[in-house]
């Protein structure tokens, strides 16, 4: 809950990546190296948004809750109470997932 008490600036995105699958359907376990990298995210944290070169505000494209997916590479590394989240900026997410 150590993310409540962090607030986004600007355009930026506080996101919790989701945790790699450890055992197939089948039941076979899996090695770390094999597992890869999580390419999807929960959406934790929202910015107000960024201000664009006609001087409006233009708001953020996602809302907490939502389950967006990332890029393999980019993001920086924030740790609060001893758990890794990230933050990404609204335009260098790819998408976002629809029920």
């Amino acid at each position: 809950m150590a993310f409540r008490k962090f607030l986004p600036l600007f355009d930026r995105v506080l996101v919790e990546r989701l945790v790699a699958e450890t055992v197939t359907k089948g039941g076979i376990m899996l090695p770390e190296k094999s597992q890869g990298k999580v390419l999807q995210a929960t959406v934790l944290a929202v910015g107000p948004g960024a201000v664009n070169p006609k001087g409006d505000m233009q708001s953020v494209c996602v809302k907490v809750g939502e389950k967006v997916l990332l890029p393999e590479y980019g993001g920086t590394k924030v740790v609060l109470d001893n758990k890794d989240y990230f933050l990404f900026r609204d335009g260098d997410i790819l998408g976002k997932y629809t029920e």
